[in-house]
């Protein structure tokens, strides 16, 4: 064969070998808080892949439990909107008020058991697709947790017999089921984790990429920043929690970060560098969702939105009331979704869905799948 052929035949078996790569498949997954959820009169589940359902409890003997009637309602309504390839559906267990009795969940091969064969009766009951474990957190105190030194590896333990249990059960049933966590940001909870050997077991992890900052620092800054900012003495941003997972060997594509449909402010603030990483005299008490930022804040006399190019983050300060509120916006979303696509990560996900009842942020983060419709009402 001359070597013109040659050339040409190795041209088109490299065309057709670039026509056959996939694109890649990010995931968006949006957490739903059922209480939340009651006030809205419809829930648009459009532009997503994934449907966190937060959150049903755990009981000392291990046992998972819907503990009112009206999660029960929430989840039968819920399902009913799923058709054709909609949004696969997982239960979310724990979350941070929930998670007192993990650990003793956690603790032996009986509790574990239990654990996860009530689980997963909820999956077959409601007709969902999977679990979603949120423990907060593993070998740490969170709100009055119990917790232990074993609890590293009796996480892996759990989440090793829940994998097998729902393997069991997608024979049972003829259908997959997908086992999903939510994994904290800080250095701290790779120590309190065996992460190398949690990630074979689950399909992805959710990364709470927000909450940097708040009531319980000395300081206030951005709480979602994607990168550092040199303000920062502790130099927190979801490019570090990324790297520190992929350090570990956990595969980018398991890696969805998670970006807050809502913000948190700062009252009393000194004045230097628009209120950003200074001390403060109070929080404001509660998070601030993105609808309510858009009704009382953005645009309002005397509250200026600045963009920190450094981090990527906005702020809102208003200098006369020494305010300081740190948000997720459209410009810092856009640059995660960019983020994700050059890192070529999992995707990304929200907490939580009723903080945009308008669809804007969501429908962005749509813009990460093509395959993807979203309904965005504003």
């Amino acid at each position: 064969m001359g070597t013109r052929r040659l050339y040409w035949l190795a041209l088109w078996m490299l065309w057709g070998c670039t026509l056959e790569q996939p694109p890649l498949s990010y995931r968006v997954v949006g957490y739903l808080y059922g209480p939340r959820m009651d006030s809205l009169e419809t829930w648009d589940l459009s532009g997503l892949t994934h449907v966190n359902i937060a959150f049903a409890n755990v009981r000392p003997d291990g046992r998972v439990v819907l503990e009112t009637a009206a999660d029960s309602v929430r989840l039968r309504r819920l399902t009913a909107l799923r058709s054709g390839e909609g949004p696969r559906m997982l239960l979310s267990v724990g979350g941070w008020t929930w998670s007192d009795y993990f650990s003793d969940a956690a603790l032996t091969p009986a509790s574990r058991v239990r654990f996860a064969a009530s689980a997963g009766s909820l999956l077959v009951e409601f007709g969902l697709d999977g679990l979603d474990i949120d423990w907060e957190y593993p070998g740490q105190p969170g709100e009055g947790n119990i917790y232990r030194a074993e609890d590293r590896e009796n996480f892996t333990r759990l989440l090793a017999t829940v994998r097998a249990w729902l393997d069991s059960l997608a024979q049972e049933q003829g259908r997959a089921y997908l086992l999903t966590i939510a994994a904290a940001a800080s250095p701290t909870y790779l120590e309190h984790v065996e992460i190398e050997q949690v990630h074979p077991l689950v399909d992805f992890i959710n990364l709470m990429t927000y909450d940097f900052h708040g009531s319980w620092t000395a300081h206030t800054g951005h709480h979602a920043n994607l990168y550092p900012s040199t303000l920062d003495p502790e130099g927190i941003s979801v490019d570090g929690a990324v790297r520190r997972y992929l350090a570990a060997g956990v595969p980018r594509e398991k890696l969805v970060i998670g970006v807050p449909f809502y913000g948190r402010g700062w009252q009393g603030v000194r004045s230097e560098h628009q209120g950003r990483y200074q001390p403060y005299e109070r929080a404001m008490a509660e998070a601030l969702s993105f609808a309510v930022l858009q009704r009382r804040y953005l645009g309002q006399e005397g509250f200026i939105r600045y963009w920190d190019a450094e981090a990527q983050a906005p702020y809102l300060w208003h200098a006369e009331r020494r305010v300081f509120i740190s948000y997720e916006d459209h410009q810092s979303l856009a640059a995660k979704v960019a983020y994700v696509r050059a890192q070529r990560l999992g995707g990304l996900m929200f907490w939580e869905y009723s903080g945009d009842v308008g669809g804007a942020l969501r429908c962005l983060m749509a813009t990460l799948n093509p395959l993807l419709q979203c309904n965005e009402e504003n």
